[in-house]
């Protein structure tokens, strides 16, 4: 038996609404519709089916060059059942298999995915669940590959990789320590004012450089010939002021404004959380001696992840590695000299700062789990409150850009200050900035105008989006020295 409704209203299309309200948000329902590797139109689906496994690839490759190098048979044989785990990991990539829990590896941060994967993304797989989480989930359990391991637990299979996009930068690092090598010193004679704009002008120049330095990201030069490399990281002032039009968000001036009041009330704390080993922490330390040379900053604090993650994140040994090179060791046999001896006095003069407690470097579990930012308040409590007593922190790159934003399909002109939830909006949140090169789908901070500049690059320069040759400097004012609030 049928029933004729011909009397009835009949059916409509029901949208739903953008933003989801606060309390409908959750991992699985990020405010605006969540990137996913079965979206054609996204970088999602690139990333998932392409990029993923042909990294996967070429780290089964590096693994095998070690294993070959190997000579005692314990470790050969632990070694095989890693790469056993990654070509395991490779299938489930390549078959779009559900994402099963973490192994108890003994890291900090196997609960709180755990607790994701069974409240979020249960029966998900790597192509239907938000691309964010399944990326950061691929590299979690690459992890996993080595952390169950006897003698390799803590072997970084990106990095070779890491080192060489710091060996293979030769003009672009020299191109700074030339600079840089001797302590900072306006010319003598100038007024305050002079001095002020003097000051100005380097912490802008200074700021692209750590921006575009960002330009060198593994995950996504895996096959870049060395004079595309060099092309990305040129830093002259030419290329400086071609660049900063491209800068589709820019925020500078305010950032200016924000450090030069830090130096007014003597100093303060600046925290980055970085992304890139290799020549951008190079870029990035180049800013920080500035920053405390200049006196806009008496303390800064790095914060690097635990474990390899995203192929080029910095991790402990990437910094160490980093500062050690520059002072002792042989990367650059072509260079002269004097840009030899340059390079080793900015590697002492960053060494001492440690030594002195200006700069630190920290490693919290939260950086490498599947939660965006927006959760960083209610699942890492200690880190928010650690984080609300800086003066600013900075948010290096495209990852941290998209942990920010939620990696939604939020509209181009959303606010910097909506897009990133919590860490604008809860009691005590830090003010934050994000020094971001675009490689990715999401894209915030345009101002008004800027769904209608976003239609324009989408028509006129596809894949804009994913080039690197677009970037935003964006600034949150947050809510800083208000009592943090947890409930």
């Amino acid at each position: 038996m049928s029933l004729k409704l011909s009397h009835l209203p009949s059916r409509q299309i029901i949208k739903p609404v953008y933003p989801r309200s606060p309390s409908s948000i959750d991992p699985n329902n990020p405010p605006w519709p969540a990137y996913r590797g079965y979206h054609e139109y996204s970088f999602a689906y690139a990333t998932m089916g392409q990029r993923l496994p042909t990294i996967l690839g070429k780290a089964i490759e590096d693994v095998v060059v070690t294993l070959n190098q190997e000579y005692d048979e314990e470790r050969i044989v632990d070694l095989v059942h890693c790469i056993e785990r990654m070509e395991d990991l490779m299938r489930e990539l390549q078959e779009q298999a559900k994402l099963r829990p973490i192994i108890d590896d003994g890291e900090a941060d196997v609960a709180l995915w755990n607790k994701l994967i069974a409240k979020y993304f249960h029966g998900k797989t790597f192509m239907n669940a938000p691309w964010l989480f399944a990326e950061a989930y691929k590299y979690r359990r690459l992890q996993e590959c080595f952390s169950v391991s006897k003698y390799w637990k803590n072997y970084d299979v990106f990095f070779r990789q890491k080192c060489d996009t710091f060996s293979r930068s030769h003009d672009a690092v020299f191109e700074l320590s030339m600079r840089f090598a001797e302590p900072f010193k306006l010319k003598d004679g100038l007024s305050l004012e002079e001095k002020t704009e003097a000051e100005r002008l380097m912490f802008i120049e200074l700021t692209q450089i750590c921006l575009w330095g960002n330009s060198t990201d593994l995950s996504l030069l895996i096959n870049m010939t060395e004079e595309q490399i060099r092309s990305l990281q040129s830093t002259g002032g030419e290329n400086l002021a071609a660049t900063e039009k491209n800068i589709l968000g820019n925020h500078m001036q305010r950032l200016w404004e924000t450090v030069l009041t830090l130096r007014q009330n003597t100093g303060g704390r600046i925290d980055f959380v970085l992304d890139n080993a290799g020549f951008e922490l190079y870029c990035d330390c180049v800013y920080a001696d500035f920053l405390i040379q200049s006196g806009l900053a008496k303390e800064i604090r790095f914060h690097g992840k635990r474990y390899p993650w995203f192929v080029s994140d910095v991790t402990k040994k990437d910094w160490e590695w980093l500062l050690n090179s520059m002072v002792y060791g042989h990367l650059f046999p072509k260079a002269s000299e004097e840009e030899k001896e340059s390079l080793r006095r900015l590697g002492q003069r960053w060494k001492q700062y440690e030594k002195e407690g200006k700069w630190i470097y920290e490693q919290h579990p939260f950086w490498c789990t599947g939660f965006t930012f927006w959760e960083l308040h209610n699942e890492a409590p200690d880190l928010f409150l650690h984080l609300s007593r800086s003066d600013l922190v900075i948010f290096k790159g495209d990852l941290n850009h998209r942990k920010l934003t939620y990696d939604c399909a939020a509209p181009p002109s959303t606010e910097f200050e909506i897009a990133i939830g919590p860490m604008a909006s809860a009691a005590g949140a830090p003010r934050v900035c994000s020094l971001r090169t675009i490689k990715s789908d999401v894209v915030v901070g345009l101002g008004p105008d800027g769904d209608e500049l976003a239609e324009k690059l989408d028509k006129e320069e596809p894949g804009w989006k994913i080039s690197g040759k677009y970037a935003v400097v964006l600034l949150s004012e947050g809510r800083p020295g208000e009592k943090v609030v947890f409930t």
